[in-house]
């Protein structure tokens, strides 16, 4: 479809000539697993003992029998293939990928009415997005096109799915995967999902000082140390399942806490209180883009984070928008990819694995919370990429990431916040698609194949296999580069090829 074509679609202005019957239930696809949007509700936790679930458009009903299976009150509605079942309210309701097949605009945003009406604490709603050309063979329709099984498709541009959803529900939709979004009924439930998402890993320090008088109360301590790491604070009254036992021994947290910083490093629990703040500065950050919370709108703990860290929540709120309004500045960004003791940087651009995105400066992970607010990130990505140059975030599927030696890129996401578009790459038959070098360079030196990367990275500088870049960036180069060295890669090794056989040389 030429480009012409597509933008006409996209403004609606393309009709068929006469009006036609769509086979909607076609779209229906038989699947042998979850759906993605019930996969990552249940994921997110959305899903809880006791809760009741509604498939409204349920198809074939594969979604309605697995959440039963898995304990929970299942009941779904189809017009077609379950046209007698009740449509009822629960807890959780799914309205996926229903409104995309609906060639009425009427229709599709009564079905989408109706879905929330039934919605009791969140509904999720999810819709195909345009990532390209939608294909050829296809009849425009109205603002979306007539596949050839005779099925209506409306392709939604990444970030006007999100616009839709919130003006005619009248809510602020979370992203929760890229064309997927959770609306919740109370808002503190979707405060606190908002926050969670932007909360960084941490574990409780290890105990460095053994001494009889800590090593006495460390069954009693323990679960303050763990509510520490999770928060940041020491807790308020109510918090602690066990705090009872504590203050009837310490007479406070504070005193009881004095006993732990004795026995572990106290510098580690300052650098966790500091990376709990940052995380509230980039949840706060990126509330601005909605519609900002009122206190009485958080969750009673996300409020009490707040309070123990900045005088007031006006103040926690200001600190943020001047982190936010920093991301206008290119060059901040620029800076703060360059000076990054995380990631590779190549050229103009920063390249981080996703397990350290939360270890990251503050400022980039919030210019990569801008991106997945907006857009959802990419189901699977491996790397993202910061671009030092222009506003753009970018989402890098590597699905061998950990088992290949030198995985080759299947997918690519970019969001561009100049454009609000998404332009989205496939390799998965490209027969010389880019690749890997230097895994360990992407991630934390925690990650668990750290070392196992670096020896392989250090092999290769011996062997000379690394020193011409421009060359070996494609699945091809590398391969030549192999052979002119006239050695195999066997796992994460090198091996010298001798004849027709293969020498291990490596250690």
């Amino acid at each position: 479809m030429s480009v012409a074509l597509l933008d006409t679609l996209k403004e609606g202005k393309l009709m068929t000539p006469e009006p036609r019957e769509i086979a909607r239930h076609k779209a229906a696809i038989v699947r042998n697993a979850l759906s993605r949007p019930v996969r990552y509700a249940l994921e997110a936790g959305l899903l809880k003992e006791g809760d009741s679930f509604f498939d409204y458009g349920c198809g074939h009903g594969l979604d309605v029998r697995l959440i039963t299976e898995k304990g929970f009150i299942s009941h779904g509605w189809d017009p077609h293939y379950f046209p007698d079942q009740p449509q009822q309210p629960a807890d959780v309701v799914n309205l996926g990928y229903v409104i995309n097949v609906i060639e009425s605009e009427p229709e599709r945003r009564a079905a989408l009415q109706k879905a929330w009406s039934l919605a009791q604490r969140v509904l999720i709603v999810a819709a195909q997005v345009l990532l390209g050309d939608v294909g050829k063979g296809q009849l425009a329709y109205g603002d979306g096109v007539v596949t050839s099984r005779n099925t209506f498709q409306k392709y939604f541009e990444p970030y006007e799915l999100k616009n839709y959803i919130d003006s005619v529900l009248g809510v602020d939709a979370v992203p929760a995967g890229f064309g997927i979004y959770f609306v919740f009924r109370e808002e503190t439930e979707a405060q606190a999902f908002r926050a969670q998402r932007f909360r960084s890993h941490s574990t409780v320090p290890r105990v460095k000082k053994h001494s009889k008088t800590f090593e006495d109360y460390r069954a009693l301590l323990e679960p303050l140390m763990q509510f520490f790491s999770e928060r940041g604070r020491l807790p308020i009254k109510g918090e602690l399942a066990n705090e009872d036992s504590i203050l009837t021994e310490f007479r406070s947290f504070a005193r009881a806490f004095t006993l732990v910083e004795q026995a572990t490093d106290a510098q580690e629990w300052a650098a966790i209180t500091e990376k709990r703040k940052q995380d509230l500065l980039v949840y706060l950050a990126l509330s601005r883009f909605g519609r900002r919370p009122k206190p009485s709108d958080l969750p009673s703990p996300l409020l009490t984070d707040i309070k123990a860290f900045f005088a007031s929540y006006r103040q926690a709120c200001e600190t943020a928008d001047a982190m936010l309004f920093s991301l206008g500045q290119q060059n901040t960004l620029s800076e703060c990819c360059r000076a990054s003791r995380l990631g590779k940087l190549v050229g103009n651009a920063l390249y981080v694995h996703v397990s350290a995105l939360d270890l990251l400066d503050p400022l980039l992970r919030l210019y990569e919370g801008c991106a997945s607010r907006a857009f959802g990130q990419m189901e699977g990505a491996t790397l993202v990429k910061f671009r030092t140059d222009k506003p753009r975030v970018s989402y890098l599927f590597y699905p061998d990431f950990e088992t290949d030696p030198h995985p080759a890129l299947q997918a690519s996401m970019q969001a561009d916040f100049q454009g609000l578009r998404v332009d989205y790459r496939d390799y998965s038959n490209s027969t010389n698609p880019p690749i890997l070098h230097r895994k360990e360079t992407f991630v934390a030196l925690t990650h668990p194949l750290y070392q196992k990367f670096a020896r392989l990275t250090k092999q290769e500088e011996r062997w000379g296999l690394l020193r011409e870049t421009n060359t070996i960036g494609n699945h091809e180069g590398w391969q030549r580069r192999l052979c002119e060295c006239q050695c195999v890669l066997k796992g994460h090794r090198l091996v010298r090829l001798k004849g027709d056989s293969l020498s291990d040389t490596s250690m």
